[in-house]
């Protein structure tokens, strides 16, 4: 007899008292999942949408639907009845949430990410959709316990970030080219770099965006050039942005000149070296932002224009930023919901020697701003193997997105004639225990970074659940 599951009821009374955390309040009406995503211990289980105000008319919600690994009508089927693309749900006069039943018939098999995305595409009320806009339903019943998986990073140019959820095993591939500026979604009003391009960013000490601008090649980030006050703060720290707060006061929020940065290489290196910065550059812009009540009003323009577009950019409660692409000249889609991933293969603009930016391929992020936070372990202190949740030491774990960062592999190693020549090189002597947002803490070992022939950029890992 199947059993029947209230999908985390206690959540649901989080809705109405944590505005923070669901994005629902006592504001224009709204309506939004009760949690962005869940395992799935039952065969079925309630999912509850959630109206910030009770339904003043009957009507009807259009979800969106993506399948990783399940196929509808064979791995399972909803009530109301819907499809591999879709699913409309009824809702009545007079309520304060609506309940669609997932049926799972087909569990996931050890190790399997296998799971059913829904999105919250229309509604036919004037309600807003805005916090939970999308829940995942992961077949797994609790969180993978461990797995191996490999990043596609892109080989030796690097040219994608890929973003991790370990408790799921799903992984989320952009390119890091398809976005520019990121903008923040927490209490303040704070716009990042894309640091994976080498951009960089300077004040003009004007409020003019229709004052023609020259390049500054000083600004141009090389292995050991450019200026630290020009990049964001390394540990991503939100108050660090290259970019000062946007300041309620229009007057007080200068133009900023913009360098784009570098593409990945199109011509394949030496084996053994990375092609990750020595494409071509991407030009220049200038900004100006301003705030647009709970948002972002946002200006830009090439560098001899004596116009500007603009754009409004809301905040988004689920994520830990909205990102805009020039090249796209909108928003566009890159990190999964902040609560949704845990680390980020990509590459990365540090800072070497204390003061100076240094351009780094091979890096792995941990999402610090959404609460993933990271600690490297030596193995002259404890294996990978033997370490176990007695182990961790909570007080490792500090606010900084480098707990992996570039500590886990080498960039050359004796050639043929004993000199060093670039090539990876597998660090054996060090793992790393995550804290996920969840509070899962997860233990994690990097196994490679090279293929057999040594053509860098295939990363490859194995984690287990503590």
């Amino acid at each position: 007899m199947k059993k029947y599951l209230l999908f985390f009821s206690f959540l649901l009374l989080a809705v109405y008292s944590c505005k923070d955390d669901n994005g629902v309040d006592s504001g224009p009406a709204a309506v939004s999942f009760a949690v962005p995503s869940a395992n799935l211990t039952e065969e079925v289980t309630d999912v509850v949408i959630s109206f910030s105000q009770t339904t003043s008319a009957a009507g009807t919600i259009t979800l969106g639907v993506a399948e990783t690994e399940a196929e509808y009508g064979v791995d399972y089927t909803t009530t109301p009845a819907g499809s591999a693309s879709a699913l409309t749900v009824p809702f009545e006069a007079g309520v304060s949430k609506v309940v669609f039943k997932f049926n799972k018939l087909v569990p996931a098999v050890e190790g399997e990410v296998k799971n059913v995305k829904y999105t919250i595409n229309a509604i036919s009320t004037n309600y807003e959709i805005k916090g939970n806009t999308t829940t995942v339903l992961n077949f797994n019943e609790t969180a993978l316990t461990g797995k191996s998986l490999a990043p596609q990073v892109g080989g030796p140019s690097q040219a994608n970030q890929v973003y991790i959820d370990l408790s799921s095993g799903a992984m989320t591939t952009v390119p890091r080219i398809s976005w520019d500026l990121g903008f923040y979604s927490g209490n303040e009003f704070r716009v990042i770099l894309n640091n994976s391009v080498k951009m960089s960013a300077k004040s003009l000490n004007s409020t003019n965006l229709a004052t023609v601008v020259t390049e500054d090649n000083t600004m141009l980030i090389s292995q050991g050039s450019g200026s630290v006050d020009q990049i964001d703060n390394p540990t991503g720290v939100i108050t660090g942005t290259a970019i000062a707060e946007v300041s309620a006061n229009d007057a007080e929020n200068s133009v900023y000149l913009i360098n784009l940065g570098s593409n990945p290489s199109s011509t394949v290196p030496p084996l053994g070296s990375p092609a990750a910065d020595s494409g071509s550059h991407r030009g220049w812009k200038k900004v100006r932002i301003l705030r647009s009540a709970n948002g972002y009003k946002f200006q830009y323009a090439d560098l001899n224009a004596t116009t500007f577009n603009e754009v409004i950019i809301d905040k988004n409660a689920a994520f830990n930023f909205s990102f805009f692409s020039f090249t796209a000249n909108a928003t566009v889609n890159v990190e999964p919901q902040k609560e949704k991933w845990d680390l980020n293969f990509t590459t990365f603009t540090n800072i070497f020697g204390g003061n100076t930016p240094y351009f780094f391929p091979d890096f792995v992020v941990n999402n610090s701003r959404g609460g993933a936070l990271a600690y490297s372990v030596s193995t002259a202190d404890f294996s990978f193997d033997s370490f176990t949740m007695a182990n961790v030491d909570q007080s490792k774990f500090i606010n900084d997105q480098r707990g992996i960062g570039s500590s886990w592999r080498g960039t050359s190693a004796p050639g043929p004639d004993g000199n060093p020549m670039s090539q990876f090189v597998l660090k054996t002597d060090i793992f790393y225990v995550l804290k996920d947002p969840a509070g899962n803490i997860y233990k994690i070992k990097m196994t490679g970074g090279a293929l057999p022939n040594l053509e860098r950029g295939h990363p490859t890992f194995v984690y287990s659940l503590l």
